[in-house]
């Protein structure tokens, strides 16, 4: 069962590299909307402690979970759920009690959460799609995305090998890492350059960016915000305005709505930028 319901935050604004040590200090910037997803909880690769930072450094009367906010595959193979990860949902509670309206999109790996659309689980809001209206009356279709992967839809095998060759990535990436830090170097992550290197090469990205882009216009709304391929954006895909949130395991960014229903893709990561940045204007 699809559900579709309506929300009330589109122009661009440009892209602003962040990091935790910048904002630990500052006080929370209030926006209009929040827009979170891939944070793949229950996996070792997800950076639960940048989203603690991120949800921190930012708050919104809004927030929209767009998907694998929880990594169902991860979990049924071995059991993986630090006290960090277990600090972001009490978090996202917490804001849901004091108010904050939460609208969780399940995505490929939370798939289990799309059994109970309409459900609400501690304040928090289970639905497949929803129509997002911005400050300046643009309408957005959310949607994490997976829907119209032909690789989830039609060979969920195939997706199940790219999780595990991504994961062993993951595995690497996290021995580069502690290199890194023992040579006071910032993250970077391995897994984040070879998987853009290979989906551009097949042109994966352009294919999902035309095919949301073509949904959006079907449904009749000004744009798309998704996740899914760990690709944050921001552009325009002909008379689409095409954003992705990115994810929290390697680019470490979310999508924000300003006041003025301008969206900005924030990069709390700041040596992942130029790797994942893509807020072209088309």
């Amino acid at each position: 069962m699809t559900m579709i319901a309506t929300a009330t935050g589109g122009l661009m604004r440009s892209t602003t590299p962040l990091s935790g040590a910048d904002n630990a200090a500052q006080t929370p910037k209030t926006m209009r909307t929040l827009f979170l997803s891939d944070l793949h909880l229950g996996s070792r690769g997800a950076q639960a402690k940048m989203v603690l930072e991120f949800l921190e450094a930012y708050d919104a009367p809004t927030i929209y979970l767009v998907g694998d906010i929880v990594d169902g595959w991860r979990l049924k193979k071995s059991w993986y759920w630090p006290q960090s990860h277990n600090e972001v949902v009490r978090t996202l509670l917490r804001k849901a009690d004091n108010g904050t309206r939460i609208i969780y999109l399940p995505g490929n790996h939370d798939e289990f959460l799309r059994d109970y659309p309409g459900v609400h689980f501690g304040g928090i809001e289970i639905i497949d799609r929803v129509i997002h209206v911005t400050a300046d009356g643009k309408r957005y279709l959310v949607i994490h995305g997976d829907q119209f992967d032909a690789v989830i839809t039609k060979a969920k095998w195939l997706a199940h090998v790219g999780d595990w060759a991504y994961t062993w990535a993951m595995g690497l990436n996290s021995i580069i890492n502690f290199v890194r830090r023992r040579m006071g170097l910032s993250y970077w992550s391995l897994s984040a350059v070879a998987k853009s290197k290979v989906k551009k090469a097949v042109n994966f990205i352009g294919h999902f960016e035309d095919t949301l882009s073509v949904e959006a216009q079907r449904s009749g709304t000004d744009g798309v915000i998704c996740g899914h391929i760990h690709a944050a954006a921001n552009h325009m895909m002909g008379d689409v305005h095409y954003l992705n949130t990115g994810d929290w395991v390697d680019g470490c960014t979310a999508l924000v709505e300003h006041e003025s229903g301008e969206f900005e893709v924030i990069y709390w990561n700041r040596s992942n930028m130029l790797q994942l940045a893509d807020n072209r204007v088309a």
